[in-house]
């Protein structure tokens, strides 16, 4: 089996065709059973994020095609349309960008250690649905482990950055007193938490958090001093808000744009920022060409998270080499499970003539031989037989001119070619 990454992220597509290309968590199950369902696809991990919908497999030869017309099937979108964002890795450049994915160095923030925490929910939610196997579930926990080892061992993830900092920043770019603004932050996963924070930590003056389960609302909002309202009362709270971040797993928006249109009319038209940092969108695109509403997309944050990687880029580099020798050590690993085929044939192959010989040798215990010369036939037979196939292919070797197999048969039966002149 060979491994393969297909995907596409926000340096290769724009937020439109990752959106139509993202995995809800509510259908990610049936999108695991359906890939490793196809007949050259063995096992599967989906990783779906705000910035990256990705698929690791563990393919048979030449079936990367195939699961490029997966994806497009299963999302219903002509492959021509999608091909030219998506990228592909094999064996060695898969390992290298899984690595690379999990340490945050391929991350829309440099360095973010949001994404180890999606990853592994990705190989748990694959592990669970009976996608993974021997090869991906070797793969991840060796990844996981590598993340940890470049967070301990570099500064990659110091002077903390993230699109919900990044989000932050910008409002305070906005409103330079965050203490006279009300916030409404819409779901409850990690980057509202996150975003969260950030606002308590600058002095927000208060914190609506709207959310589809109310009861996780109640428990973030009470982290921060906020209240807790469902998504279906947002209409009835959005003429207070002066920030609106929004992070929800919705597949359809959850603010539309006649609701902001008669929120900013009781504003009396006071200025709305708003950051839609879900994929999909969970605010209307239409929004923006509303007067006094600020909308910013996850790519628009890209400006300003630029500002904040100038620290980060020597422990990436770092990163970079320990990823190099790891990945190294991964490929090792893969490539002894093609040896462990064929050191069990060969061990299989040799018990069968021992069994042979020895069942010979018994029989002549049987009829009465001395035990002394059934021991000599037994040695000797069976040294003739396993040594009969090697000998016969080094000499063709030697006939041949082969001089890189009698090499390697040097090196595998460590002989002592030096002893074996001064003897002759």
């Amino acid at each position: 089996m060979k491994l393969l990454v297909l995907g596409l992220n926000h340096k290769t597509a724009p937020v439109d065709i990752r959106e139509r290309l993202a995995f809800g968590p509510d259908i990610i199950a049936g999108a695991l059973r359906d890939l490793t369902g196809c007949q050259d696809v063995s096992e599967g991990v989906i990783l779906s994020t705000c910035n990256r919908t990705e698929l690791y497999c563990a393919i048979e030869d030449g079936a990367e095609l195939s699961v490029r017309h997966w994806l497009s099937q299963f999302h219903g979108i002509e492959l021509e349309r999608i091909d030219p964002f998506l990228y592909a890795y094999a064996e060695r450049d898969a390992v290298t960008h899984l690595l690379r994915v999990s340490s945050g160095l391929d991350s829309l923030v440099l360095g973010e250690p949001q994404i180890l925490g999606q990853v592994k929910n990705a190989y748990q939610t694959a592990k669970d649905c009976g996608a993974t196997g021997k090869l991906l579930g070797r793969l991840f926990q060796h990844t996981f482990s590598v993340a940890k080892t470049v967070r301990t061992e570099t500064a990659i993830g110091s002077n903390p950055v993230s699109v919900a900092f990044a989000a932050v920043n910008l409002a305070r770019q906005i409103f330079s007193d965050l203490s006279q603004q009300t916030a409404l932050l819409i779901g409850a996963g990690e980057t509202i938490e996150l975003a969260a924070r950030h606002l308590h930590n600058n002095g927000i003056g208060r914190i609506i958090v709207a959310n589809r389960t109310v009861e996780r609302a109640h428990e973030l909002a009470a982290q921060f001093d906020g209240f807790a309202i469902a998504l279906t009362e947002i209409a009835g709270h959005l003429a207070d808000a002066d920030i609106v971040i929004a992070s929800t797993a919705s597949p359809l928006p959850v603010l539309g744009k006649g609701t902001v249109e008669r929120a900013l009319k009781k504003r009396k038209h006071r200025p709305m920022f708003m950051v839609d940092i879900a994929v999909p969108r969970d605010i209307e695109p239409e929004i923006a060409d509303l007067n006094d509403v600020y909308l910013y997309t996850i790519d628009d944050l890209k400006e300003v998270i630029d500002e904040n990687l100038r620290s980060r880029q020597a422990a990436a580099e770092q990163a970079e080499e320990i990823i190099a020798f790891h990945t190294e050590e991964f490929l090792a690993w893969l490539r002894s499970l093609d040896a462990a085929g064929l050191i069990q044939d060969y061990r299989l192959r040799g018990e069968a003539l021992r069994d042979e010989v020895l069942a010979r040798a018994l029989r002549q215990l049987d009829a009465g031989k001395p035990p002394a010369e059934i021991v000599k036939f037994l040695a000797h037979t069976l040294t003739n037989k396993l040594l009969h196939a090697p000998s016969s292919r080094l000499r063709q070797a030697a006939r041949d001119g082969d001089a890189e197999i009698l090499e390697a048969a040097n090196e595998l039966f460590q002989l002592d070619t030096n002893n074996r002149t001064a003897n002759s």
